[in-house]
């Protein structure tokens, strides 16, 4: 299975996801893809199987993607201080893998209804719902 990851900035958020998908499924291919060089670096770092960096890798990636997790700016054009470009939103707002998304102050987008909670909570719950969805596939 196809598991990518997107992030930006220093990648924080990245790491963690794929740190968290490595654990909960090891069986995963996990394409780390950041906005950034640093993103992608330290993604990879954290243990992800492959990873690019920029809008190309972002639009093939997602394509054919089982899952796509990031912080919710990757659904917003010119989030994340402009390094989402809209050809990446609209990649990843349009393909067909479910999207697992992290609320994020710095994405300038507020999700009325979200419960506040630390970041290390929000990536716990994002992967366990993505690994009971895929295993009810």
């Amino acid at each position: 299975m196809k598991i990518v990851v997107i992030d930006g900035q220093g990648g924080r958020l990245g790491c963690l996801l794929v740190e968290r998908i490595k654990a909960c499924l090891p069986q995963a291919r996990v394409y780390a893809l950041g906005t950034n060089a640093v993103a992608t670096a330290a993604m990879l770092k954290a243990g992800a199987d492959l990873g690019a960096t920029g809008e190309n890798p972002v639009v093939r990636n997602v394509m054919d993607a089982d899952g796509v997790l990031g912080p919710v700016g990757i659904i917003v054009a010119n989030a994340i201080l402009g390094e989402v470009t809209p050809a990446m939103a609209e990649a990843v707002g349009s393909c067909r893998a479910r999207k697992y998304l992290v609320p994020m102050n710095s994405c300038g987008v507020v999700v009325a209804g979200v419960e506040e909670m630390p970041l290390p909570a929000y990536v716990a719950r994002a992967v366990e719902v993505l690994a009971e969805e895929l295993a009810g596939k």
